[in-house]
C-alpha cells in the first residue's frame, strides 16, 4: 500500500484517471445516501419499538373493576414498572425524533449538496477536455496541410529542377515551372507555420489542462470525497451521542423498576388478603346432643332439627336451612330488590366486616363532598354580603337561588351521612357483639346472644328458635336496634303503631320463622331442584296471614300484585331486602313476593 502524505492529491498522482475518479465519487455518494437510509430505518424502528411499548402499556392498564386488585404491593409494583416502560418508551421517541432532526435531514441535504457539486465539477472536467480535443484536433489537420503542402512542394522543386535541365523545353515553360515552384514553396511555408503556432498552442493548452486545469477539478472532487467520508464519521458519532443521551434517563427508569420490585411485599399483601375478604362472622358453635331417651326432650328435639336441618347441598360447597334462601337463592331474588331506589343502600348483602370498611370509604366520601359544599356556600356567602354592600358590584339577589341550591346539597349530604354513619354504628356493634355466625356454613346465626322471640298475637308470648339468614342480612334482621326507616320513595306513610308502620318496614311481622306442626316441618327427604328459582324446599308452609294495606302492581320477575284489604298467606318474613313472601289463600296456586310496607302481617301461634 502507497505511503499516505498531506499533500497526495488526486490532481498529480490520478490526472489520468478521470473516469476513475468521476465513478467512485459517485459511489461515494450513493453510499453516503444508504447510510442515511439507514438512519432512517433505524429512527423508524425506535419510533414503532416506542410505539409497541406505550401500547403494551396501555394494554396492560388495569381496568375499572380490577382496580380494587392494586392495592397488593405486586400489583403496585407492576403498575408502578408500566410507569417506567412508558418513560422508557418516551426516551426511544427522544432518540428517533433527534435521529430525524439532527441527522437524516442534514444528511439529506448534505447528500444533495454533494451531487450538484460532483455534477459541476465533472461538467468542468468534460469543458476542460473538450477544451483541449478541440485543439488537438486543429493541431492534426495543420499538420496534415503541411504535410500536404510540404510534398507539393517537393515535387514543383523536382519539376522545375527536371524542365531546367531539359534543354528541348522552351524558355517559356521552364519558367512557368519556376513559378509553380515558387507557390507551391510559400504554401508549404505558411502550412509549417500554421502548424507551429498550432503545435504551440495545443502544448500550453495540455500542459495548462494537466497541471491546473483538471488537477483542479480532481481536487474539488477529492474535496467533495473527503467532505462526504467525514460527515459519515460525524454521524455515527452524533447517532451515538443522541443515543448515549438517554441512557441516563432510561437507567433511571430501570433504577424505578428496582424501587417498584422493592415495594413487594408477601406479608403485607397477605394481611391484605385478610382485610379484603374477612366476612367478620364468627365459627359456628357445635351443635347440641339430644338424647330422645329423657322424658320431655321429644318437643325441644324436634324443634332443634325443625331448625337446624340441612336441606340439599348447593353447588357451591354450602348448605342451606330448610325454609332459608340459599345463596344462589339470594341472587335469583336480586332482580325485585331495587324497585325502591333506597333498597341496598346499606350495603347489607355484603359481610360484616366488609360491609364496614364500604360504609367508612362511603363516609369518607360523603365528608369530602361536605367540606366542599360547605366551602362553596360560604363563599357564595362572601359574595352576597359584598354585594350587599356595595350593590354597584352586583344584585345579591342573582346569589340567592345559587345560595339555596348549594344549601338544599350540603343538607342533603349531611343526611345521607348522619345516615351512613348509623349505618357503620350499627355493624360495629354487630362485629363486636360478637356473636355473628357464618351463615354459608348452614349454622344458626344468634342475634344479642338470644334464641328466643316474642311474638305479639292474642296477648301470649310465644318462644322460638330463629332460623339463620345469609351474612347480608346481619345488619338488618333485628330491627329493635337499627330502627332505621325503610320506606319506599311515594309508599303512603300510614300509621299503624310502632309495630307495623310503614317506616319501619316490617309491619307486624317479625325477624323470626314459626314453624308449623311437625309434620309440616319435619324435612320429609324430598330434594328441591338445584337450579330451583327461589328456594330449596318446593312447598313451604304458612307461617302467618298478611294483609294488604295498599294495592300493588308487580313490577319485577318474582313479585305478585294484590288488591288492598286482600289476606294472603305469609310463606317467609322480610330478610332485610324490602320484601316479604306470600302466598295467595283463594284460587289458583299462586306465590311471590311483595313489599313489607305495604302489608301488615301476624303469625300464627304454636
Amino acid at each position: 500500500m502507497a505511503t499516505l502524505t498531506e499533500n497526495a492529491n488526486w490532481g498529480t498522482e490520478l490526472w489520468d484517471q478521470y473516469d476513475n475518479l468521476s465513478i467512485h465519487t459517485l459511489k461515494g455518494i450513493d453510499f453516503l445516501e444508504r447510510y442515511g437510509h439507514f438512519v432512517r430505518d433505524r429512527a423508524t424502528i425506535e419510533s414503532e419499538y416506542a410505539y409497541k411499548l406505550r401500547r403494551l402499556v396501555k394494554n396492560y392498564q388495569p381496568k375499572k373493576k380490577d382496580e380494587e386488585d392494586y392495592q397488593f404491593t405486586s400489583c403496585r409494583a407492576f403498575k408502578a414498572l408500566m410507569t417506567e416502560i412508558n418513560d422508557m418508551a418516551g426516551q426511544h421517541e427522544v432518540v428517533a425524533e433527534d435521529l430525524q432532526a439532527n441527522v437524516i435531514r442534514e444528511l439529506t441535504a448534505l447528500v444533495k449538496d454533494l451531487r450538484e457539486e460532483r455534477k459541476k465539477q465533472l461538467q468542468e472536467g468534460q469543458r476542460l477536455s473538450q477544451s483541449l480535443q478541440t485543439q488537438i484536433e486543429s493541431l492534426q489537420r495543420a499538420k496534415k496541410a503541411y504535410d500536404k503542402a510540404f510534398k507539393e512542394a517537393e515535387k514543383a522543386i523536382d519539376g522545375f529542377q527536371k524542365a531546367d535541365a531539359d534543354f528541348n523545353l522552351s524558355r517559356a515553360e521552364v519558367e512557368k515551372h519556376r513559378a509553380n515552384m515558387a507557390h507551391k514553396t510559400q504554401t508549404c511555408d505558411q502550412a509549417k507555420n500554421e502548424y507551429a503556432v498550432q503545435l504551440q498552442q495545443t502544448n500550453q493548452l495540455q500542459r495548462q489542462h494537466f497541471r491546473s486545469g483538471l488537477p483542479e477539478v480532481f481536487r474539488q472532487l477529492q474535496d467533495l470525497d473527503e467532505k462526504r467520508i467525514k460527515n459519515i464519521k460525524n454521524f455515527i458519532k452524533g447517532s451515538v451521542e443522541l443515543e448515549r443521551n438517554v441512557f441516563p434517563i432510561i437507567n433511571k427508569c430501570l433504577d424505578g423498576v428496582l424501587k417498584a420490585a422493592d415495594i413487594i411485599n408477601e406479608k403485607e399483601d397477605t394481611l391484605l388478603v385478610i382485610e379484603k375478604y374477612k366476612s367478620g362472622f364468627q365459627p359456628p358453635e357445635d351443635f347440641p346432643f339430644e338424647d330422645l331417651s329423657k322424658g320431655g326432650s321429644d318437643s325441644g328435639s324436634a324443634n332443634n332439627l325443625n331448625n337446624i336441618q340441612l336441606g340439599s347441598k348447593i353447588k357451591d360447597g354450602g348448605y342451606t336451612v330448610k325454609g332459608t334462601i340459599t345463596g344462589k337463592a339470594m341472587k335469583k331474588r336480586a332482580g325485585i330488590f331495587n324497585i325502591f331506589g333506597s333498597r341496598g343502600e346499606d350495603l347489607s348483602e355484603l359481610p360484616p366486616n366488609q360491609r364496614r370498611k364500604k360504609l367508612m370509604q362511603k363516609i369518607e366520601e360523603l365528608k369530602t363532598k361536605v367540606t366542599q359544599e360547605t366551602a362553596a356556600r360560604d363563599g357564595l356567602m362572601k359574595m352576597k354580603g359584598v354585594y350587599e354592600g356595595n350593590p354597584a358590584l352586583g344584585d345579591p339577589r342573582t346569589i340567592e337561588s345559587q345560595l339555596n341550591e348549594c344549601s338544599h346539597r350540603l343538607e342533603k349530604l349531611q343526611q345521607d351521612l348522619v345516615r351512613y354513619q348509623g349505618y357503620l354504628d350499627e355493624v360495629v356493634k354487630g362485629i363486636q357483639s360478637g356473636n355473628l355466625t357464618n351463615s354459608v356454613t348452614g349454622s344458626p346465626r344468634l342475634l344479642n346472644g338470644s334464641s328466643r322471640i316474642h311474638r305479639n298475637s292474642g296477648g301470649s308470648a310465644a318462644e322460638e328458635n330463629s332460623l339463620s339468614r345469609s351474612a347480608s342480612d346481619s345488619s338488618v334482621t333485628n330491627t329493635t336496634l337499627n330502627n332505621i326507616k325503610r320506606s319506599a320513595p311515594g309508599t303512603p306513610q300510614l300509621n299503624h303503631g310502632c309495630s307495623n308502620s310503614p317506616e319501619s318496614g316490617l309491619g307486624t311481622s317479625h325477624t323470626s320463622l314459626h314453624h308449623a306442626d311437625s309434620d309440616q316441618d319435619q324435612y320429609d327427604g324430598n330434594h328441591a331442584d338445584p337450579e330451583s328459582e327461589y328456594y330449596e324446599a318446593d312447598v313451604l308452609p304458612a307461617i302467618g296471614i298478611c294483609r294488604a294495606l295498599y294495592a300493588f302492581e308487580a313490577a319485577s320477575e318474582g313479585s305478585i300484585p294484590m288488591a288492598q284489604d286482600e289476606e294472603l298467606h305469609l310463606i317467609e318474613v322480610d330478610q332485610g331486602d324490602g320484601w316479604t313472601r306470600v302466598r295467595r289463600i283463594n284460587g289458583e296456586f299462586e306465590e311471590g313476593f311483595v313489599p313489607t310496607t305495604y302489608i301488615e302481617t301476624s303469625l300464627f301461634n304454636t
